[in-house]
């Protein structure tokens, strides 16, 4: 089985560099079905702005979903403060004790980008005993790099409320493998469903059942696959793979979720994925994970008559700066590629 791993990681730094929180991936969402086009599938979108590319199988009565999400955690301008600092509300659930001193960017509604940092508003050790406080959205602001003094000089540069502010996501490729970057959730997990892609495209194969590649735009708060195409009959959300204390899963290993905090995913989907990781001599671990949610959760909570169940490549600090292994990308691309001929 030839992975072509110089594709999934190109297509990674490609999507990386596109800054998309939820609700703000118009231009991600553009790259993706470009990506598809030239694999020769075809691409729809829905109402809500998800994403629909399509495999025809051998037997086209059973569709399959895989789901992954390509929308991030972010930031918006809440407020311009009078010293010019912009104050802001969390997009999803950013780890903000990590955000404190990270580059960013923020987007007008007309289409300026300037770029910025996220401070603490008291964040000089030599001069505020607060300087280690615990962060929260009350502490942290963004610093502009412009020259500004004042609430006005901002609303000059055409910033207003509303405005997103995306966190710089510091993508890189160790030469031993680690692949460190904010947004491996799910962006890592774009990428691989896009390199089963290529890898089904240049062999000239079918799966076995017609397969559709379902992309979410809202996963992060909370909605991303509330509705899916009615021919699914089964859902597999690709997304990562937990690590920490009371898991087994690592860095290299492709992990296989029996239960997260919506409730147990489907018995015999769950067992089927972990049956043919050991047939073909994958590291995987099956896991629960405490605090957790899918898009196949929101599918199920959202009315969708469904079997679903959820893998991913193994990622380290999830929510902060993450980091995985190129040896995750190849056990989850192994495993899929296994589930779609099966």
């Amino acid at each position: 089985m030839e992975i072509n791993m110089k594709y999934v990681l190109q297509t990674l730094e490609e999507i990386m560099k596109i800054d998309s929180p939820s609700g703000y991936t118009a231009a991600v969402m553009e790259k993706i079905e470009q990506k598809a086009q030239e694999l020769g599938y075809g691409f729809e979108t829905t109402h809500k702005g998800n994403g629909v590319i399509t495999v025809p199988g051998e037997d086209p009565e059973y569709v399959v979903g895989f789901c992954a999400h390509v929308d991030t955690l972010g930031l918006m301008v809440r407020s311009i403060k009078e010293n010019g600092a912009l104050a802001f509300t969390k997009i999803g659930g950013p780890n903000l004790a990590t955000v404190d001193s990270e580059l960013c960017r923020v987007h007008t509604r007309d289409g300026r980008v300037y770029d910025g940092t996220v401070y603490c508003t008291k964040p000089a050790s030599h001069v505020y005993k607060e300087a280690g406080a615990e962060r929260s959205e009350e502490n942290l602001e963004v610093r502009l790099d412009e020259v500004v003094s004042s609430k006005e000089d901002v609303l000059k540069l055409g910033i207003q409320v509303s405005d997103y502010i995306c966190i710089d996501p510091k993508f890189v490729i160790t030469p031993s493998g680690f692949i460190k970057s904010r947004f491996l959730d799910d962006k890592l997990s774009v990428a691989i469903l896009l390199g089963v892609l290529e890898y089904f495209s240049s062999q000239h194969l079918a799966p076995r059942h017609t397969v559709k590649i379902l992309i979410s735009t809202y996963e992060e708060v909370g909605h991303g696959m509330a509705w899916i195409p009615q021919d699914i009959q089964e859902l597999i959300a690709v997304d990562m793979g937990c690590i920490g204390d009371d898991l087994s899963c690592t860095e290299q290993m492709v992990s296989i979720c029996a239960k997260d905090s919506s409730g147990p995913y489907d018995y015999t989907i769950t067992s089927r994925l972990a049956e043919l990781a050991k047939e073909n001599g994958l590291d995987y671990a099956l896991d629960i994970y405490p605090y957790y949610g899918s898009d196949v959760s929101a599918a199920l909570k959202g009315g969708q008559d469904i079997q679903g169940g959820l893998i991913g490549p193994g990622v380290f600090a999830s929510h902060a700066y993450e980091r995985s292994h190129v040896k995750a990308v190849e056990n989850t691309m192994k495993l899929l590629i296994a589930y779609w001929q099966d």
